[in-house]
């Protein structure tokens, strides 16, 4: 099994040397075999016992960063907004 470790970091827009390309490679195809060797879900019982309710927290207004501080990380922007490669025709 090949996975393309280059256009994944490309994706990411991550960068990494070809030592560590091939670390990740054999990284993610352990990755990849053990998700295959995943038992099947039994989909017959049920998943949430109703009896035991979930308890949230309460919302909180706080601050957040500003416009400007989150945008200088950003590499592409137009109109203040952040654009981001084509992914579907």
């Amino acid at each position: 099994m090949s996975i393309d470790v280059k256009r994944i970091a490309r994706l990411a827009m991550l960068e990494f040397t070809q030592e560590q390309a091939a670390e990740f490679e054999k990284e993610f195809v352990q990755i990849v075999k053990m998700v295959e060797n995943l038992p099947a879900l039994d989909t017959h019982t049920e998943a949430v016992n109703e009896a035991e309710t979930m308890l949230l927290r309460e919302d909180e207004v706080m601050p957040s960063l500003a416009r400007e501080e989150l945008m200088k990380n950003v590499p592409h922007t137009a109109a203040g907004c952040i654009v981001v490669p084509k992914t579907m025709e």
